[in-house]
């Protein structure tokens, strides 16, 4: 009983002085009815001095143009368009006041320079608020836009800042201040060493554009800054590169992987292999489709839906086409490659005829929206997810290759496959499953393709070159070898790209390639066997 009398004795003794805050606070925003710009922009000073997060909707008001005196007894408010004329709001607490005609009240003017002293005090009050989102948000937005002024308010919230992330926000705002300030030369050489730690492009350009008649201690500390940002800069370019490549590379394995066991087993040139990864694409697009039209709220599992359609859709395409042209054609792989060739042109026009010629939206689940940052290296969620994606289909189909019959068998054809057939395997339903199977793993690139390029058409001849090149480079059949051969590739045309244009990088990667393979010609990898080694 005695601790709830003296909290109720103390909330006694606090009203006043709330009601005097509000008091205040009331009194500077009626100050703003005035002409005189410079009276103005003292008064938002005072406004954003006393701390009082309350101000902000006035303020935000007042920069919108929003604020608004009312002419019979000069009070003001914020103002919103109503019906018929405006709906007052109280500067404070935002409640509705009364409807006045348009005539009856007037716009406080406000301009450019006004505006600017305004978002500094919104930065400084927001420091305080409860919610970290918007603590942080007032840092970042000090920091984008340093204000001498707002060091005070700074030094104020960083005392009270208890989150550790924030309080270096906060530490980099201030320094960034510090900067535009006229404070003592070692003050503002510890504010380099601040903004040195924090690195990035724009501290380089805020410490480039300190004044020629900086003081030299100041001077040579940006100068060292600089120097090493631009080092730290290149080793994250170079993490940058490196991840670039292996996203690259993970897409480029998706679309070879099949072409490899495919090419590996029945030798097949196989030209509409790119039309399978089309078809996995177009298949998401459909799966899509009918779950915004049907079941909008299931759209997050969208992808795992379309994953089993497209190997399914992908892979009984791949049958057909083995069982009713391919299979006449073995051992003549000119007609083959033409054959296949034609098939991927009456795949495109039946896809032109059906979707139309544009291309089509396919959109990114929630869990694949968005980015992580690490550094000054940017990591977007759904080239994370297909690098993981990638990998996963690679271990499962060496899972099938040396766990099940159909991976057995298809190995022995791979290797001899006239010893295969003397021992009872059905050497023409293995290349007919084989064929399904890689057209099918095609569909499910098609699908993680979806999510980061444009489906078309045309989307499968993007890849198609580019997949040839991973299979004969890493070895024929040999799935380590075309992992490798993909990340390999992957990593040296994102390297080449910035120094020789993403054209003639390819060009290069190519000479590499034909001169790699003058050298060896079964790749990196060679399967091993009677039949391959002969």
């Amino acid at each position: 009983m005695a601790r709830f009398l003296a909290l109720l004795f103390a909330l006694c003794l606090c009203l006043p002085a709330i009601e005097a805050r509000a008091d205040d606070l009331t009194g500077l925003i009626e100050q703003l009815n005035t002409d005189d710009y410079a009276e103005k922009e003292a008064i938002v000073a005072k406004i954003a001095a006393t701390g009082d997060a309350r101000a902000a909707g006035a303020l935000t008001a007042f920069r919108d143009g929003d604020l608004y005196s009312r002419k019979s007894d000069g009070k003001v408010f914020i103002a919103r368009k109503a019906e018929s004329g405006r709906d007052l709001l109280d500067p404070i607490t935002g409640e509705f006041v009364e409807n006045v005609g348009s005539r009856d009240a007037r716009r406080i003017g406000v301009n450019n320079n006004l505006r600017r002293a305004i978002d500094s005090a919104l930065g400084a009050l927001t420091l305080l608020a409860k919610d970290p989102k918007v603590r942080r948000a007032a840092a970042a937005s000090l920091f984008g836009s340093p204000d001498p002024e707002a060091i005070a308010s700074l030094d104020q919230a960083i005392a009270n800042e208890r989150d550790e992330a924030i309080l270096e926000a906060m530490m980099q705002a201030r320094a960034a201040s510090v900067l535009r300030s006229d404070l003592d030369t070692a003050t503002k050489v510890e504010a380099v060493r601040i903004l040195a730690e924090k690195g990035g492009r724009d501290v380089m350009s805020m410490l480039k554009r300190l004044p020629a008649d900086a003081p030299p201690e100041l001077r040579q500390a940006a100068v060292a800054a600089i120097g090493d940002i631009k080092d730290r800069l290149a080793l994250w370019a170079t993490a940058q590169n490196i991840y670039y490549g292996i996203s690259l590379g993970s897409v480029l394995l998706m679309a070879a992987i099949g072409l490899a066991i495919t090419f590996g087993v029945m030798g097949v040139i196989n030209m509409a292999h790119g039309e399978m990864v089309m078809l996995g694409a177009y298949t998401t697009f459909v799966v899509q489709e009918v779950i915004r039209n049907h079941a909008p709220g299931l759209f997050d599992g969208s992808l795992a839906l379309a994953i089993p359609l497209a190997f399914l859709v992908s892979g009984a395409v791949g049958v057909a086409i083995e069982r009713g042209i391919i299979r006449y054609l073995y051992g003549r792989p000119l007609e083959t490659l033409l054959a296949t060739w034609g098939v991927s042109l009456v795949l495109q026009q039946a896809v032109r005829t059906i979707f139309g010629p544009t291309n089509q939206e396919v959109g990114n689940p929630s869990f694949m929206s968005g980015a992580v940052e690490i550094g000054a290296m940017t990591m977007t969620y759904n080239r994370i997810w297909i690098i993981c994606f990638a990998f996963v289909v690679l271990a499962a189909l060496m899972l099938v290759l040396r766990g099940t019959p159909l991976g057995l068998q298809m190995r022995a054809v791979t290797q001899n496959r006239r010893m295969a057939g003397a021992m009872g395997i059905r050497t023409d339903w293995v290349d007919a499953m084989t064929f399904g199977l890689g057209s099918g793993i095609a569909g499910i690139a098609g699908v993680a393709l979806s999510q980061i390029d444009n489906v078309s058409p045309n989307l499968g001849q993007s890849y198609i070159v580019d997949s040839f090149m991973v299979v004969v480079f890493g070895g024929v059949g040999n799935l380590w070898g075309t992992l490798v051969g993909a990340l390999t590739l992957g990593i040296a045309n994102k390297f080449l790209e910035p120094f020789a244009g993403a054209v003639l990088a390819k060009i290069l990667i190519l000479v590499f390639i034909i001169l790699f393979i003058q050298k060896r010609p079964r790749g990196l990898f060679a399967l091993k066997g009677r039949a391959v080694e002969s």
